[in-house]
């Protein structure tokens, strides 16, 4: 438990490296690099040791197809959503790298886990979803040391997400991960760069 200040340095600096890819060079990811991205997962703290994540490796062309359908029709909606001036440019984001991603990744939280006996999920039960979210944060940060780019998909109708992969009732969809080689590096949000949603410091306030 001993780390040097270069170290924690290193750390930061992943961090601030750590940004959403949406354009993928189609070069595949070697499996010995995917290996590091499901040992980083399994690394992951969850509430009672419940590892709730499920995570379904998507390799069928119909079945990354059909996922942009569904993308397709949410993201219809989610652009009928927004204010009328802001629809132009929300149009001119790019939200997902579904067709060009070599690997992709659809990952589900177990909300009635058999393992961790329900410890500390009574109160919040959403604590489920949190351990899969740091699951998927252990995943993002280990593809970016290894010079891959992870963009997360959300525009995606859950239900449907379910029903095309015939999961277990219980399994709620969480969200959808497009991995690959970047077409570019950038420590800049996206979004940011494009003009939708600065970067904002959160202070921590006192009570």
């Amino acid at each position: 438990m001993n780390f040097s200040d270069s170290e924690r340095d290193s750390l930061l600096r992943l961090m601030r490296w750590r940004r959403d890819v949406r354009h993928f060079q189609t070069q595949p990811v070697a499996p010995d690099l995917q290996a590091r991205l499901y040992d980083a997962m399994e690394l992951a703290p969850s509430v009672g040791n419940a590892r709730p994540w499920r995570v379904l490796q998507v390799d069928s062309a119909s079945k990354r197809q059909a996922v942009h359908g569904i993308f397709l029709q949410a993201n219809a909606l989610a652009l009928a959503s927004q204010a009328p001036e802001r629809q132009r440019q929300y149009l001119q984001l790019k939200l997902e790298g579904i067709q060009t991603a070599p690997l992709q990744l659809a990952v589900f939280t177990d909300t009635q886990p058999t393992q961790g006996h329900g410890l500390g999920c009574h109160s919040l039960p959403q604590s489920l979803e949190h351990s899969t979210a740091m699951a998927v944060h252990n995943l993002n940060l280990m593809a970016r040391a290894c010079g891959l780019g992870v963009g997360m998909v959300t525009i995606l109708d859950p239900k449907a997400m379910q029903q095309l992969f015939e999961v277990p009732a219980q399994w709620r969809f969480c969200l959808y991960l497009c991995i690959g080689w970047p077409q570019a590096h950038d420590d800049l949000p996206l979004l940011h760069r494009q003009a939708w949603q600065e970067n904002t410091h959160r202070p921590w306030q006192r009570c």
